[in-house]
């Protein structure tokens, strides 16, 4: 039977008619007369009959024909037949969709730039800085917006006058598509897919001066990295020290956006007891973790300057920007504190040390809020597409 399917177009076609005839009558059992459904199941028996002994075309097609006269006579005919077999194929692939969502892989974007070097969250660049900086055009800027996630703004002033917001926050037009306004003088110009803060970002405030072929903005902004969650893996083994985990928020206190999802790199487990050392280090359990521990190669970025109030440590000593939660109490106040992870509860850093939020200021939380872990950059296309990240 199997050979003969592949072999013969017509066992194929009489083999999936049938199944679609039994389908439709399945589905209106409750609704059909018993010598309907036993009319229509002759005809189906026959051509299963035929089909397993191997009955020669002319057979099959016969019979085909005879079954599907007997559905167009007892079936019930349902309204817009297009329509609901649409409707069901979409439905099902929904289901398919979020059914890998929820126990495979979850797609992420990076937000923000506390796991960096590692993984890239959005990031801004004023060419208006760089004279020398070009704006590619055509075929170039298409490739680096698609491939690279590379967007330019570029404006020029037409006129002379000041700049005053249109809008003070992007604007939704269409789903997924926003825009954002700005006047310099009485020409207004309009900025597509906006990022957030993007004015700060090209260095713009409101009353600022432009002639006649200044340039007001000379933005570039690189998508942040996403990336498929793995959610299957931690269904069979526990997470290990050094893996890139994502963390649900709500619930963990000190946090201060609750209803998300994190994305930082698991440093200490249940159990351990942690300092950090005046080389900023983490030492856990009398054991100084550096970069030459597995998966800690990049943990320790130090190339940036901390920004106030977001970070805090300690180096030779001297307590830096120090977090005090609710409760008054100093994590890591100094070189000599050691912060005890209780059982089944994980202690989480950024790569980006200077400049990541993370449980040097909220502490520990439950493993139950891990869901995954970093699994594959898919988008954009960059040193860090695919597994090189991990």
């Amino acid at each position: 039977m199997i050979i003969r399917w592949f072999l013969s177009r017509t066992v194929r076609q009489a083999s999936e008619m049938r199944k679609h005839i039994l389908k439709l009558l399945r589905a209106q059992q409750d609704i059909l007369a018993p010598q309907a459904i036993g009319e229509v199941m002759k005809t189906t028996d026959a051509l299963g009959s035929a089909l397993r002994n191997g009955s020669d075309k002319k057979s099959l097609e016969d019979l085909t024909s005879q079954m599907l006269e007997s559905a167009e006579k007892w079936l019930k005919r349902y309204p817009n037949p297009a329509w609901r077999e649409n409707v069901e194929v979409f439905l099902v692939a929904v289901a398919i969709a979020m059914g890998i969502r929820t126990f495979f892989l979850q797609p992420m974007k990076i937000p923000t730039g506390s796991m960096q070097p590692t993984l890239y969250g959005i990031t801004y660049d004023n060419l208006k800085n760089d004279p020398q900086a070009k704006i590619p055009d055509g075929f170039q800027r298409w490739v680096d917006s698609w491939f690279r996630g590379i967007a330019y703004y570029h404006f020029v002033a037409t006129e002379d006058g000041s700049l005053r917001m249109v809008d003070y926050q992007p604007k939704r037009v269409l789903p997924l598509v926003y825009k954002q306004r700005f006047m310099v003088g009485s020409q207004t110009y309009t900025v597509w897919f906006p990022g957030d803060q993007m004015f700060e970002h090209a260095g713009l405030a409101e009353g600022m001066q432009f002639r006649k072929g200044d340039e007001i903005m000379k933005l570039r902004k690189t998508s942040g990295d996403h990336l498929f969650v793995d959610r299957f893996t931690y269904h069979f083994r526990r997470p290990t020290r050094g893996e890139i985990v994502i963390f649900e928020t709500r619930g963990i206190e000190g946090i201060p956006m609750q209803d998300t999802y994190y994305i930082k790199r698991l440093v200490a487990l249940g159990g351990e007891r942690v300092r950090i050392g005046n080389d900023q280090h983490l030492v856990i359990n009398g054991q100084r973790l550096d970069s030459s521990t597995p998966r800690f190669e990049f943990v320790y970025n130090f190339n940036s300057e901390p920004k106030e109030y977001q970070y805090f440590g300690h180096v030779n000593g001297q307590t830096m920007r120090r977090f005090r939660p609710a409760t008054g109490m100093t994590y890591f106040g100094d070189d000599t504190q050691e912060f005890a992870v209780r059982p089944d509860h994980y202690l989480v850093m950024g790569d980006n040390t200077m400049n990541s939020s993370d449980s040097r200021y909220w502490g520990d939380f439950p493993r139950e809020k891990v869901i995954g872990k970093s699994c594959f950059v898919y988008w954009p296309i960059s040193s860090r597409f695919g597994w090189a990240h991990r």
